[in-house]
């Protein structure tokens, strides 16, 4: 029986089953790194205990560590979560040895299936459909690429021992396979210690459909439906939906059957999800096995009404499944989308900093926010972007849509760039309104998906501006010392000037500037002010109350009330939600105006990062478009190319040294320079 539990996770999913586990009356303890000392799982758990440095392979990737801390805690269980360790067989029979409960498969399945190779063979072999390619032992580069030529192009490289995307490429062309192929096992090794390839034919516009399954000691196995993940950004899954759109229930059975009997076929042990791909002929072939929790569990806990937690704890307290397949039903729909802190903007780079504002919509039975962070807390660069995810159920598929549409316009984040503005896109799409989605999604649609860069409406800007000059009258009664550039206006009247972003860092291309007359006219009693604010010749009357819940106010603007949240995250640097759309907005100071100054051929890291690779040797001559450093951050490879032909004359970083986001790495001379 377990009693004692210990979670070698971090953030949103072990803040998960540690509300589980305590609803259960198991004793909880967290590990955490130093990154995480004050982090919501930390916090959340009955007892933490630090196992290292910020990195992974010093943390949540060190099993020796995890297994001491299980011992000294008395932990009779370790759950795993998902990703770091929870498809490690390693680490599974390590646990068992130490006679401490694995919540998960047992080392053969987990081996069997981890090894996307043997888990093909194994499903060859249980006459589950395929997609060709070549699943082999032998992994000279050329013998690859000479299955690649057999296969024929496109194909796709996949990492062995991955998920997740990691150590995964496209291949369009044999001229791209030996750089493809160096990239993905890099990435691999990286992510796993393995950077054993597969090479498969890449079949055009397939979805993505994974089917839920449960399986106990006794012989019994479920399937508890199936999930549409075909909505995916470089092979990351960010929006999820169950049941799968537009399945018919003869195709729905077949592949839940089929999954079962997979699972069963290797006496499978506790929660896991087989994918598939279905092609537009309704034909669908294994993929693979995950063999753990998957992070979209959630829609199907909405569809069933059950805990997916709670079963993996029974099961491998030995118990018999929970449900049996008759008595599982399927109610409604539900959707899940991945809050990343990324800039679509930027082909989805990673972005680190503080949640100066996280303002979640409110939960309820219908609308659920699974979230490993707080107001205050810091996104780094060691962990995956990820750090919520919202969840919402409907009768069905329309109505689960438009509630999640309506949750995410209520969902304010302020301080760090995120993929909201892009998630909202994305639900509104025609294409996807209709159910007609496929792996490609974002990459057909990736110009109309891109949050548009249009600036907000007269409402957005004057109430900004009268919350600007709120703070700032509430900052002068408090402070004595009054910034110069305020000192400066006339009594009552400040003349503002402001550009728009399209979101957090992201300047318009084309930028529109506004001068604001602001007369503070008076103070009224609910804590607000009353404001007269022209703006483009027109006279607006705004009263601004407070709410007293962090960053929410209330706006009248010319009899209008809408509800606004709002948040100074930088200097001059404000966030605004106005009517379901978040705004960046960088208030210019007037005596100042503003200026930047660019480097032409500024070769700078995206981010903070890990250099891991660099192709070239100084001083060389470097073509348009060639890579010349690899960075690191997030668990993903960053490329930075050459902008123009030129020579390089210096590197200023090697492999495996820290960079900032920003800093320039090669000393570069542009060919029209030489």
């Amino acid at each position: 029986m377990i009693t004692r539990l210990l979670i070698a996770n971090r953030g949103e999913i072990a803040c998960r089953i540690i509300r589980t586990a305590q609803a259960l009356g198991i004793h909880t303890i967290a590990v955490y790194s130093q990154a995480d000392s004050h982090a919501q799982h930390v916090l959340l758990a009955d007892e933490a205990w630090f196992i290292g440095e910020s990195a992974v392979n010093q943390s949540y990737l060190c099993s020796d560590k995890i297994i001491a801390v299980a011992r000294a805690a008395k932990a009779d269980a370790v759950h795993p979560g998902y990703g770091f360790l929870s498809e490690n067989a390693d680490f599974a029979r390590t646990c068992i040895e130490h006679k401490i409960i694995f919540v998960g498969p047992d080392e053969y399945a987990l081996r069997s299936m981890g090894s996307k190779s043997q888990a093909k063979t194994i499903m060859h072999q249980a006459q589950v459909p395929l997609v060709p390619g070549y699943h082999g032992a032998e992994q000279a580069p050329a013998l690859l690429q000479a299955e690649a030529d057999k296969i024929g192009y496109p194909v796709i490289l996949k990492a062995s021992a991955g998920g997740g995307g990691k150590g995964m490429r496209i291949v369009n062309i044999a001229s791209e396979f030996s750089a493809a192929l160096d990239a993905a096992q890099r990435e691999a090794m990286a992510s796993f210690a393995d950077a054993h390839m597969l090479v498969e034919k890449y079949i055009a516009q397939p979805r993505h459909i994974e089917v839920q399954i449960f399986c106990d000691r006794h012989g019994n196995g479920v399937y508890l439906f199936d999930r549409d993940c075909s909505v995916q950004r470089r092979h990351q899954k960010i929006v999820e939906e169950a049941p799968a759109p537009g399945l018919s229930d003869t195709l729905r059975q077949k592949m839940g059957i089929a999954a079962v009997n997979a699972a069963l076929a290797i006496d499978y042990v506790g929660a896991g999800t087989v994918e598939f791909l279905l092609d537009s002929n309704e034909q669908f072939y294994f993929m693979e096995m995950n063999t753990r929790l998957q992070v979209e569990h959630p829609v199907t806990e909405m569809i069933t009404n059950e805990d997916l937690v709670a079963w993996q704890l029974a099961v491998a307290n030995h118990d018999v499944l929970p449900k049996s397949q008759a008595q599982l039903t399927c109610t409604g729909h539900a959707i899940e989308v991945r809050v990343y802190a990324e800039n679509p903007n930027d082909n989805f780079l990673p972005a680190t900093g503080m949640l100066q504002a996280y303002q979640p919509p409110e939960s309820n039975a219908d609308v659920r926010v699974d979230s490993g962070v707080i107001q205050g807390d810091e996104i780094g660069i060691y962990y995956d972007p990820m750090f919520a995810k919202l969840i919402c159920k409907g009768r069905n598929r329309q109505e689960a849509l438009q509630r999640c549409q309506q949750a995410l316009q209520q969902f304010f984040i302020a301080g760090v760039t995120t993929n909201l503005g892009f998630l909202q896109v994305i639900l509104s799409h025609p294409a996807f309104v209709k159910g007609q989605v496929s792996t490609h999604f974002i990459a057909d649609y990736y110009a109309e998906l891109l949050p548009q860069q249009f600036a907000p409406p007269p409402q957005v800007i004057v109430a900004l501006a009268a919350l600007i000059q709120h703070t700032h009258n509430t900052m002068q009664q408090a402070n004595s010392t009054i910034p110069a550039h305020w000192r400066a206006n006339l009594p009552h009247t400040t003349l503002m000037q402001m550009h728009l972003c399209a979101d957090a860092d992201v300047t318009f291309s084309a930028s529109v500037s506004c001068r604001l007359d602001l007369q503070n006219s008076q103070k009224n009693d609910r804590d607000g002010c009353k404001y007269t604010i022209v703006h483009e010749r027109h006279s607006h009357h705004v009263e601004l109350e407070a709410t007293g819940q962090p960053y929410h106010y209330m706006t009248t603007i010319n009899h209008q009330r809408t509800p606004i949240y709002a948040c100074e995250f930088s200097c001059h640097h404000w966030a605004i939600l106005y009517a379901g759309q978040q705004y960046s907005i960088r208030l210019v100071q007037p005596d100042l105006g503003e200026h930047s100054s660019t480097q032409d051929h500024a070769f700078v890291a995206p981010m903070n990062g890990t250099v891991v690779h660099i192709p070239i040797t100084p001083p060389c001559h470097i073509q348009k478009g060639d890579t010349v450093m690899v960075i690191e951050a997030m668990k993903m490879e960053h490329n930075i190319v050459a902008p123009c032909s030129g020579e390089i004359t210096e590197v200023f970083y090697q492999t495996g040294a820290l960079v900032s986001g920003g800093v320039t790495v090669v000393n570069f001379v542009a060919e029209d320079e030489i």
